[in-house]
């Protein structure tokens, strides 16, 4: 920062009251924040009152920021404590964030625009044109969340890679910001959104704006190629299957099992919140019906209770998440099932919550590790 900035200033420590005048926000604030150790000053003044270091002010801009982003302070406390992520790391998915937000809101305005025009000029706009200012494109709505909540769990990244084998060369379909990517083969990235591929972090593989279902590569072009909580957005499943054993001689694919009988009830959120969801799901092709166009066994894959990678099962055994609003904003379901549904859901969840009738109803998850919540894994 430049001289004068809270970073940049002469001193080795700030007081609460000098900090609270640069940050914007009040003195009760920043002892809120030092009250439930999201951020601590660490130092004294000459005169022994506590102070902010330097450090001490750099996690607080990481958490004022992730706080006007509209994040909780319990999600926010998850974010600057993660251990993986530095500085640079922060500012870069704070960036992302921000950008996605204005190009958001740039998009919007020039739909509003156009339509003002028209209606100035007596034209019919249609339904699909009023519906442009939301998005067209399911991730454009919910891709600026996934940078904040959407990151590799390790033990669901181990089993993935285990399963890629010996294979030297990946095809990443569908790949999103580029998680569960093996750091330790050549990739290639293949998703179709531009708001998902914008916020691969750099150095990442290479991506290739393209649609399972019509990839740009010979055949056999790689030893495997691997599609991670993917397939469920493609337009044609099975092709976009055909297509990946097309290019790869092998091909592993995680996704979810809808052919066991009550598949909906194995999770509280969908058996008692979100009936709607078995109607996303309708026309999902089955899990014997993917594994057979690929030749694949399928592996059940446990989610632990801790799941980093927020994923639409991930908080199981952390049901507050979900009234969350950026935690529901990187999980498709939500945007798929519409505001009705899901403000509904999460009324009825906090309702409960609050009640304790989720702890009574649910006590069974209380010591669990991990659960079999449907996610399988294709290998072939």
């Amino acid at each position: 920062m430049a001289s004068g900035g809270i970073v940049g200033a002469v001193e080795d420590h700030w007081t609460v009251g000098r900090v609270a005048e640069l940050a914007g926000v009040s003195v009760r604030t920043l002892h809120h924040y030092d009250d439930i150790g999201l951020v601590r000053p660490s130092t004294r003044t000459a005169a022994r009152y506590r102070a902010y270091s330097a450090a001490d002010v750099e996690r607080l801009r990481e958490v004022l920021a992730y706080r006007r982003l509209g994040f909780g302070l319990r999600e926010v406390a998850e974010l600057v404590g993660d251990p993986s992520t530095d500085a640079v790391a922060h500012l870069r998915r704070l960036r992302g964030l921000l950008v996605e937000r204005r190009d958001r809101a740039d998009a919007m305005v020039t739909a509003i625009d156009r339509e003002l025009e028209a209606r100035a000029k007596g034209l019919k706009v249609t339904p699909e044109e009023q519906l442009e200012m939301l998005g067209a494109r399911l991730y454009e709505a919910i891709g600026g969340a996934y940078t904040a909540t959407r990151r590799t769990d390790p033990r669901i990244a181990a089993q993935i890679w285990d399963a890629l084998g010996d294979a030297r060369t990946v095809l990443n379909v569908g790949a999103g910001t580029g998680s569960y990517e093996p750091a330790d083969r050549h990739v290639t990235a293949v998703e179709p959104s531009a708001v998902m591929r914008a916020q691969r972090p750099a150095g990442s593989a290479p991506c290739v704006a393209a649609a399972a279902e019509s990839l740009p590569f010979e055949n056999r072009s790689f030893d495997v190629a691997m599609a991670v909580s993917t397939v469920h957005h493609w337009g044609d499943p099975i092709a976009g299957l055909r297509e990946m054993r097309r290019v790869a001689r092998r091909v592993v694919v995680l996704t979810f099992d809808t052919d066991e009988p009550d598949w909906q009830g194995r999770f509280w959120l969908t058996r008692d919140y979100l009936p709607e969801f078995a109607g996303i799901l309708a026309g999902f092709p089955s899990l014997a019906g993917m594994a057979g166009v690929i030749g694949a066994r399928p592996e059940p894959v446990p989610v632990p209770w801790d799941c980093a990678d927020g994923l639409f099962e991930a908080y199981w055994r952390r049901p507050g998440a979900y009234l969350e609003e950026h935690v529901r904003r990187a999980m498709s379901v939500w945007t798929r099932v519409g505001p009705e549904a899901e403000q509904r859901a999460v009324r009825s969840l906090s309702d409960d919550l609050a009640s304790g009738r989720w702890a009574e109803r649910n006590s069974d998850l209380a010591d669990l590790g991990a659960a079999d919540l449907g996610l399988r894994l294709l290998v072939a």
